[in-house]
């Protein structure tokens, strides 16, 4: 990083135009967070930024514009509340941008390995953003760039960067110039389905492309993060921590995942042992069970991607993933193999799959894994039903599975399998699994929240 820190032209932080470029469940959160805040906490000046919304999707921006999230995340009262921000798709509103805040996804594709193509054409479009600020603005100061979708360590410097610049005719990280640009990388920790943590309550980790971009950057979150900010040395090392977050996540997952295959073998309930040993001061409390979402079942295969263009295979954590991708299969096999030792006719039985989404009380299903436990019976002839009280069946991304919207009360299913702890499962009574269920049928309760008088089989 350069240390020269007094020669760097930058904007007002006070006075500067932010745009979020993409409005899911990051860049909302990230939108309502600068568009809410009149005063810079750590001064306690006045702020007179201007903020804008953008996404592609007019759709999304009309519906936002009516201050409704299609994801459940915000209410309207949190949308009212930003009076600093405007939602666009109007890319001409733009120019005179002073900040681009990214939080575009990073999935991966069909082999796993990391799609940089949301990440590459957000650049393109910046780059082209740029290029007319610069013909239209020549004396404004030049603009900063922070991406906050999750990457491997590099990509911000060595993927976007580079077409930021060949879009923009300009110039990187330059010094006592006009016609230049900068980056930071601030990793996103926005966790879907909590409603207490949010942007401004989650600490930020920031960092720029050279001391003063950096310390600028770091600023410019603290000024409406109430938990304050970490400033890293370098980007690499920002973009690598958010890595670094979610594969170790996914690797203690992973070895509850391994025990309770083992336990199962054993007849023992892994849920019951990790409460006993939880009892330990310094046990982790991490929990068996699927891995899906954006960030856990998708980040480390970045990771992996980087590690092995470094000449290294990471054995640990490519088995933590083959281990948590392969627990769709197990507990499909677990459901079979039951209606088996009952001496059940397996396609005369009726199955039903609890939750939908990847984690409990978010309507997010983007890779759950339950479409997999789903497509695997289903394609084995076992008819199921899932059902998700926080996702509508003409939802489009679920037309190919059997969701429906009432549960039947006459005890209708052999087996019903409890794979996402939403609050409403939790409350139910006796009765109300009790009328779920036939007489000779079973509960799997991956979660444990089923009434143990029921004798739920317990992972």
């Amino acid at each position: 990083m350069n240390n020269i820190v007094e020669e760097f032209y930058l904007p007002s932080l006070e006075e500067c135009k932010i745009t979020i470029m993409g409005l899911g469940y990051v860049g909302i959160e990230v939108a309502l967070g600068f568009g809410s805040i009149s005063k810079n906490l750590l001064n306690n000046k006045t702020l007179n930024r201007k903020i804008i919304g953008f996404d592609t999707d007019e759709r999304r921006i009309n519906e936002l514009i009516s201050s409704y999230d299609r994801n459940m995340e915000v209410s309207e009262k949190r949308i009212n509340e930003a009076k600093f921000l405007e939602f666009t798709n109007n890319t001409s509103k733009l120019i005179d941008s002073d900040i681009f805040i990214v939080t575009v996804p990073t999935p991966i594709d069909l082999g796993k390995n990391p799609d940089l193509n949301p990440l590459i054409n957000v650049s393109k479009m910046i780059g082209g953003i740029l290029k007319k600020r610069a013909q239209t603005l020549p004396d404004a100061s030049p603009c900063i760039v922070i991406f906050e979708s999750t990457v491997y360590p590099g990509a911000t410097e060595e993927v976007c960067t580079p077409i930021i610049e060949k879009e923009s005719c300009l110039k990187y990280n330059q010094k006592r110039r006009k016609d230049t640009f900068f980056t930071g990388y601030s990793p996103e920790r926005i966790n879907p389905g909590d409603k207490l943590n949010n942007f401004d309550t989650i600490s930020k980790v920031t960092s720029g492309s050279n001391i003063s971009v950096a310390n600028w950057v770091n600023n410019l979150y603290g000024s409406v993060i109430k938990a304050g900010t970490y400033k890293a040395s370098s980007i690499k090392v920002a973009e690598a921590s958010k890595i670094v977050e979610n594969v170790q996540r996914d690797i203690n997952i992973a070895l509850m995942n391994e025990f309770a295959i083992i336990f199962n073998k054993l007849n023992i309930s892994c849920l019951e042992v990790i409460d006993a040993a939880k009892t330990k001061w310094n046990f982790l409390n991490f929990r068996p069970g699927l891995v899906g979402g954006h960030c856990i079942g998708v980040d480390p295969y970045y990771l992996t991607y980087k590690s092995k263009l470094g000449g290294y295979y990471p054995d640990m954590i490519s088995t933590s993933r083959r281990i948590n991708d392969n627990m769709s299969n197990w507990i499909s096999e677990l459901i079979i193999n039951n209606l088996i030792t009952k001496n059940l006719k397996i396609l005369e039985q009726n199955i039903l799959l609890l939750g939908l989404s990847f984690k409990a009380d978010t309507n997010d299903i983007r890779n759950s894994k339950v479409f997999e436990v789903y497509n695997k019976l289903h394609n084995l002839g076992v008819k199921c039903h899932v059902f998700d009280p926080y996702i509508e069946s003409k939802t489009k991304d679920v037309k190919s599975i059997n969701l429906i919207e009432e549960l039947p009360k006459n005890k209708y299913y052999t087996c019903a399998v409890v794979l996402v702890d939403h609050k409403l499962f939790k409350s139910w009574k006796n009765r109300q699994w009790q009328d779920l269920i036939k007489e000779n049928g079973f509960i799997i309760d991956l979660h444990g929240i089923v009434p143990k008088e029921l004798k739920a089989i317990i992972i």
